[in-house]
Order: structure tokens, then C-alpha cells, then sequence
């Protein structure tokens, strides 16, 4: 009776039990039926397509700029480290490869959850579980997405291989600081690829996973260690590392090298200037699109540029003194961030000729008497106080000042300028730029000066005078009245000068120009014809409505763009054509297929003077080019052979050769004996270039070319006001200029253009401009037009220069 009784007590306890089992299968079942239809279909999982952002690049494939919210690097299988697939399976899933996708404990903890809080709290995700949340699920912890959860874990099992799986999961996760995927997360706090890291640094990028604002080594870095040694301590209990890897991974300090971007070329205008023309192509849509857009620019060009720049424009600001810290107060230094390279830092001690400062992320530092003593106090614009004796005399406690790191090692006071500048380079033969610089710092002021910035010209306009006189029929020689000249009477006439108040009388058109005369400029538009110059001008890109109807053009009254200058400038550099700026070469979409390919018109010289590719080149004719006793080679093209039928879209001729060829000769004047003589400084015989500055000041430029690169700077302020006395464009715009061209000619050929036919050498009196014997010491070589040989003085020449050749005036000013 007993047994029966015990028997029957077993039933009823089976039967209590049954009965919520029985329950709960029922709703697994229904949900099961309700849900698998509205299962999205996994085999998009393998036609998926990564979320990256647009990629702006040089030309030789460096990150220029990324657009997008989102920082990804999407590597296959086979570009992930075996290490970092272990360390994955430590921290996450160590039984991925051989369950089907489902942890049960994990799963029996998570409905352990739910009975106990009515929540899920402890997850028991696998991989596979993750990568069916992160493709296909919201984040919100509720049954009913756990339960789609497994069921879209079980269809990627068997839709996808364990490969596929964790590739998809790998390139997929949240990693912090808007990196999405562990290739994007290596770049991001090591810059490193994934192929670079160290068995520490695996296990720190493996650790994010779980938490990445809570493990993350740039916002909780002792956490972030924890997580880190506990990944470490698994992948030695699982096997997976040495017992001498372990220990050398665990006493490995945090070791971050975070970056915020990826950018390897400092070129934010550049890269505002891509965005600005990929979104009118090709709309919003494009910030996500995965797009690579490779730009014109050369990546050691471009910073070069920006470097120059920075460095010419401190050292304006440093000529013009100290004008104090940029705040003060112990609070201050947390809102400061870089500007122009330079870091804000907090005076913590002044004593005798030292000072000690500490940077924002907490490095302190010792500024030297060195790196302060030039810190005269700043009066006016062209006056400067008493040099300082002590480091009193400059900084107290709690100042904010700028300092930058000192080549030599240690540091330097610095300050921000409050003047502008800019740089643009474009290549002579196609107009592709080749560096663009908008300023002095993106993040202070995103204005483009380079493509926006409408100044006025100075005397860097005055070329195109000279080479429409040379068109009309002067040559070189002639000679112009360096004289007094007036307009009008009284009070209200015009009596323009020369920047030096002297006038040397009649001299040479080539002196004229290398010297920059005021005199003879005027003298010259007189001549041709204003209206006559200003449709010349156009041709070289010059809009006619900015340039004044009266002689003031002829001393630079018009307001020009500095792109517009240099792509004026490339018709002097290559012979007489007309190239149009462009700065993106082509665009690929996220698979490699080209959407777009820059054909731009470029020069072609053989298209005038054909050659047999059969035919031997032709020998070199010695001969002095520049005139005044400058020797280089230069090469007499030889006659057309057959015709030539270029593949490209041709430049159009907007200036005869002989033109060009004899108004580069006079450039490179300008820097052998005129205004741009430290430019020689860089050691090349093809430099050829043209300072100008503005009335007052206002402007400082040059604008030249060498080894078939235009570059053209400007310095100035954005609301025009006076450089200061001597800020003429060789002095505040040239050092940009320099500082520029010379790393980016570093290593290339000189450029010397081929003897335009027509023109012959001819041994020239520098104080008459008549042809004169051979054995005459005040001649010289000039290259004139056959048919404009002077044999003798024309009547009622002028009777001579002055005999002494004067160096240039300090710069010209109209």
C-alpha cells in the first residue's frame, strides 16, 4: 500500500513539474512559429557590405581625410593574426569552434535572469549569437530578442563557415572612440596595423568587446589593464601563449599612440575641398559609401607645404614681438587644444632666466633662456620693446602660453600669429595641384585663401605687362624712362613712384621688370593700350571686372585669387599654355571600380615640334639664357618629323613661345640679381619667380616655378591692414615660398624649356640695349627676336643708362 502511495506522490511531483515545462515548450513553440517567418534571410550575410566611410587620398595613396561616423578596416580571414583569433576566443567564446553556435550554460543563465529579475542581465552570447544581434538586432535585453537571437544564430551556422563567422564578427564590433572592427580599433589606440601589434596590445583591443567604454584604455585605463590581464591569464590557461609570453605581456604598460584621426597628410583644405565636390556629384549618401578619392597632391609635398607656412608665418610673428600670454588662470588650460602644431601649456614656476610649464595631458616641461629670449614686448606694427633680461620680464605663474617642441630638442615660446598666409603649387604642364595650404591653422579658420581669398596682385601682375609688350614688338632690350610721371593737376593728381623714392632714367625692359620700376611699368601699359592688357590678362585666367580701367594696373590694382595666379604663372613655366587647376585625379567606389578619371588639357610640345620616337635625341647647344653672364644648356628643338596626334585633351596656346621663353629668362632675373635673390639660397638654376607688395603693405607675395612646379604665397592679414615696414614679398612671402620648394625639388631634375625658333643670341650693351663687339666688358647676352635686331641707336634715343648696375630696391610698393 505504501509503494502505491509513494508511486502515486511521484506522479503528482512529475506531474507539477510537467506541467510549466510542457507551458514553456508551448511558448517556444509559438514564438518559434510567430518569429521564423519574419526571420530576415542570413545568406545576405555573405554579400555584406561594411559601413566605411568616404577616404580622401594623395596621389601615392596616403590618408589625406575620412568622412563618416564611423571608423572602419575591414580585413578578411586570412589578414587576421592567429593571436588575435585566440584572444578573441578567450575573452569571448573559447568553444566557438565546435558548438553550432548556441551556448547552453550561458543560456540557462540568461533564463535564470529572467525568472529571477524579468530581465536579461548576464547575456551568454556566443559569437555567432553577437554577430546575429549586431547584423540583424537592436541591443535591448528583453526575451523576445534573445530568443530571434538564437534562432538567427542556428540559420548563420548553417548558412556560414566558422571563418565566415568570426570575419563577420571581427569587422563588425564596437570597439570605442568610433572604431568599428579590431583593424579600425588597432589604427585607432596603437596606429599600428593589425599585423603590428604586440601580444599585450592584442589582448587590450580583445578585452573591448565586453565593454567598450568601460575597458577602454583612453578613458579608463586601469580598468582597461584589468580586462587586459585577465584575457591574458585565459589565453594561458586555454594554451594559447607560453608561460614567458604571458609573463612579458603582463608587465607591458598601457602603451597607447591614440589618434583621434588616421590622417597621414596634413592637408584639411584639401580634403574640405574633395567633400565639398563629392557631395554635389554624388550627394549626402557619399559619407558611408566606402568611396576612395584619390586628390592630385603629393602627400611630402603637401606637408611641406603646411609646414612651410607655419614656419614662415611664426617667424613674421616673432619679428613683430611678444604680445603676451593668451590667458591666465590655473582652469584655462583644459579648453585649449593644438593650433597650427603648437600646444597650450601652463607657466607653473618662473625663477631667473627658466620657466617651467605643464602641458594638458600632464607633461611638464622647462623652457630655457634660448627658448624665450627673443619675446620683445610688441609696441606697434613697426615697433618692438627692450629685449627681456629675465623670464619675469615675459611670463608669470599661471600664464597660458603656445609653445612647440625645438629641432635641437627641449622647447620654445611660441605664440599664435595674428596674420594669415597661404600656399598653393600646381604642376606647370596639367594644372594638377600639387599642395594647398589655406592657412594658418583649419581648426581657427576653415576660409580657403588660396581658392577664396581675393587680394590685391602687386607687382606680381606686372609680368603680363612686360610679356604683351614683348608681343607688340619690345624686346628685352629696349630701353624704358625711369622717370618722374604725373596725372592730373593739384590736389587730386597721381604722382606714383618707385619703393626706393629714386629713378635711374632710361633702362632696359629687363632691368625694368627684375627691378620691379614702377616708372617703367606704367610706361609700358601707356603704351600698349590699358583696355589692350586687361582682354591680354584674361587669357591667363584673370576675371576682367576685378581689374581696374586705369594705369593702376600696371602696378598691381587688381584683385586676384591666388590659384588664379599660379595657374597665370604655369603659361610663363611651360612655354605659353593655358592649364586649368584640378585637384581630384580619380574616384573608386568600395570595390575598386573607377567611377571617375581626371583627363585634364595638358601641354603638348610635341604636338608644335613633332619628333620621330626612331630618332636619335638631339645634342645640347651651350648658350646663355638668362642674359647678363648666366650659362645654362638649352636644346634648338629640331625640325617636324611627322605629325603627332596627342591621346589626351590639348592646352590651348594663350601667349607665343618667344613670349614666354624671354619673360622666363627676366623671372629668373628676379632671382639671380633682383627682388627674389634669396631664393638662390636653394641652390638651382631653373628658379624664376616675381615678388609683389601692395600700397601700405597690405599684401606680401610670390609667385614662381622651378623643376616644373608653380607655387605661389601670400601673407597678410584677413582684414587688410599694413605688414609693417620691409614686410615686402621678399621678405614675409618668399620664406614660404622657399621653405616650401626646397624639399619638394629635393631630388629633381632642373627644367630648362628648348629655344622657342625665332630666337637668337645677341651680345647686348647694358648701358645703351644696342648690340655691341664681343670684346665690350659692359655687354652682355639677351635673346632677342631675328627680325628686332637693334643695329644702331634709333633717333632721339635716350642717351644711356646709368653706368653702375644697382642691386634691387628693397621691394616694390605701388
Amino acid at each position: 500500500m505504501r509503494i502505491y502511495k509513494e508511486a502515486g506522490r511521484r506522479e503528482r511531483i512529475v506531474a507539477v513539474l510537467a506541467f510549466p515545462f510542457c507551458g514553456l515548450l508551448l511558448i517556444l513553440a509559438g514564438l518559434y512559429l510567430y518569429l521564423a517567418p519574419q526571420l530576415p534571410d542570413t545568406d545576405q550575410l555573405k554579400e555584406v557590405r561594411f559601413e566605411t566611410p568616404l577616404q580622401v587620398l594623395s596621389r601615392d595613396g596616403r590618408l589625406v581625410a575620412e568622412f563618416g561616423e564611423k571608423h572602419t578596416t575591414p580585413l578578411t580571414y586570412e589578414q587576421i593574426p592567429p593571436l588575435f583569433i585566440k584572444a578573441i576566443l578567450a575573452a569571448e567564446d573559447d568553444r566557438f569552434f565546435e558548438h553550432e553556435g548556441i551556448n547552453y550554460k550561458g543560456l540557462a543563465r540568461a533564463f535564470v535572469d529572467i525568472a529571477r529579475t524579468g530581465g536579461i542581465q548576464s547575456g551568454g552570447s556566443t559569437i555567432t549569437m553577437q554577430v546575429a544581434k549586431n547584423y540583424f538586432l537592436s541591443h535591448e535585453r528583453t526575451f523576445s530578442r534573445k530568443f530571434t537571437e538564437l534562432l538567427l544564430a542556428k540559420d548563420i551556422e548553417d548558412s556560414l563557415t566558422k571563418q565566415e563567422i568570426m570575419t563577420l564578427y571581427v569587422n563588425k564590433i564596437f570597439l570605442g572612440h568610433r572604431a568599428y572592427g579590431i583593424g579600425a580599433a588597432a589604427q585607432v589606440y596603437y596606429n599600428k596595423k593589425i599585423n603590428e601589434l604586440s601580444l599585450a596590445e592584442i589582448a587590450m583591443i580583445a578585452g573591448l568587446p565586453k565593454a567598450p567604454s568601460k575597458y577602454n584604455p583612453v578613458n579608463n585605463p586601469k580598468r582597461a589593464m584589468i580586462r587586459r590581464d585577465w584575457i591574458l591569464g585565459r589565453m594561458l590557461e586555454l594554451g594559447y601563449i607560453r608561460q614567458d609570453e604571458y609573463a612579458n605581456a603582463i608587465k607591458a604598460p598601457v602603451g597607447l599612440n591614440f589618434r583621434a584621426t588616421f590622417a597621414e597628410v596634413n592637408a584639411p583644405w584639401l580634403a574640405e575641398m574633395v567633400r565639398e565636390e563629392l557631395v554635389n556629384r554624388f550627394g549626402e549618401g557619399i559619407y558611408s559609401s566606402g568611396y576612395k578619392v584619390y586628390t592630385t597632391v603629393s602627400a611630402s609635398r603637401q606637408n611641406a607645404a603646411s609646414q612651410a607656412v607655419i614656419n614662415g608665418l611664426l617667424a613674421y610673428d616673432r619679428r613683430h614681438g611678444w604680445r603676451g600670454a593668451e590667458a591666465s588662470g590655473a582652469n584655462e588650460l583644459a579648453i585649449r587644444y593644438p593650433i597650427g602644431g603648437l600646444q597650450a601649456a601652463r607657466i607653473t614656476a618662473v625663477e631667473g632666466t627658466t620657466a617651467s610649464a605643464v602641458l594638458k595631458n600632464g607633461t611638464e616641461l622647462q623652457l630655457d633662456w634660448d627658448a624665450m629670449r627673443w619675446a620683445r614686448p610688441y609696441v606697434s606694427v613697426n615697433q618692438i620693446g627692450p629685449s627681456p633680461k629675465k623670464a619675469a620680464d615675459i611670463l608669470n605663474v599661471d600664464d597660458i602660453v603656445r609653445v612647440r617642441p625645438r629641432a635641437s630638442g627641449g622647447w620654445e615660446l611660441t605664440q599664435v600669429p595674428s596674420v594669415q598666409g597661404q600656399l598653393i603649387a600646381l604642376h606647370q604642364d596639367t594644372g594638377a595641384i600639387e599642395a594647398v595650404v589655406g592657412g594658418f591653422d583649419f581648426t581657427e579658420s576653415k576660409f580657403n585663401r588660396s581658392l577664396q581669398g581675393w587680394r590685391q596682385a602687386g607687382s606680381t601682375l606686372k609680368p603680363f605687362i612686360y610679356s604683351l609688350a614683348l608681343e607688340r614688338g619690345y624686346t628685352p632690350a629696349t630701353l624704358i624712362n625711369d622717370s618722374p610721371i604725373s596725372f592730373g593737376e593739384g590736389d587730386n593728381a597721381w604722382r606714383p613712384s618707385n619703393s626706393d623714392g629714386e629713378f635711374y632714367g632710361p633702362i632696359r625692359l629687363r632691368r625694368g621688370l627684375y627691378l620691379s620700376r614702377n616708372m617703367v611699368s606704367i610706361r609700358l601699359l601707356q603704351a600698349v593700350g590699358v583696355d589692350n592688357a586687361r582682354s591680354y590678362m584674361s587669357r591667363f585666367g584673370f576675371p576682367r571686372d576685378r581689374m581696374q580701367r586705369n594705369l593702376t594696373l600696371a602696378l598691381g590694382s587688381a584683385e586676384v585669387l591666388p590659384v588664379q595666379m599660379a595657374a597665370a604663372y604655369a603659361a610663363f613655366a611651360n612655354g605659353g599654355f593655358h592649364v586649368t587647376p584640378y585637384f581630384i585625379a580619380r574616384v573608386e567606389d568600395n570595390k575598386g571600380k573607377v567611377l571617375f578619371q581626371a583627363n585634364p588639357e595638358r601641354v603638348c610640345r610635341e604636338c608644335e615640334n613633332p619628333v620621330q620616337a626612331t630618332e636619335p635625341a638631339p645634342e645640347p647647344v651651350p648658350a646663355e639664357i638668362t642674359g647678363e653672364g648666366t650659362s645654362i644648356t638649352v636644346t634648338e628643338p629640331p625640325a617636324p618629323a611627322m605629325p603627332f596626334v596627342p591621346s589626351y585633351p590639348v592646352a590651348s596656346r594663350i601667349m607665343s613661345a618667344r613670349a614666354a621663353w624671354q619673360t622666363q629668362s627676366i623671372l629668373r632675373d628676379v632671382v639671380v640679381r633682383g627682388t627674389g635673390r634669396s631664393a638662390l639660397s636653394l641652390g638651382r638654376g631653373d628658379l624664376a619667380g616675381k615678388t609683389g607688395t601692395t600700397n601700405d603693405a597690405k599684401d606680401a607675395w610670390f609667385a614662381g616655378f622651378g623643376g616644373k612646379v608653380v607655387a605661389v604665397t601670400w601673407v597678410g592679414f584677413d582684414q587688410p591692414k599694413t605688414l609693417g615696414r620691409m614686410e615686402y614679398g621678399g621678405y614675409a612671402a618668399l620664406p614660404l615660398w622657399n621653405g616650401f620648394m626646397g624639399p619638394a625639388l629635393a631630388g629633381t631634375a632642373e627644367f630648362h624649356p628648348g629655344l622657342p625658333s625665332g630666337l637668337v643670341p645677341v651680345r647686348i650693351s647694358m648701358s645703351t640695349g644696342l648690340r655691341t663687339s664681343d670684346d665690350d666688358p659692359d655687354g652682355y647676352i639677351d635673346w632677342l627676336q631675328v627680325e628686332k635686331l637693334p643695329a644702331a641707336p634709333p633717333a632721339g634715343s635716350p642717351a644711356a643708362d646709368p653706368a653702375a648696375e644697382p642691386q634691387a630696391a628693397p621691394e616694390e610698393v605701388f
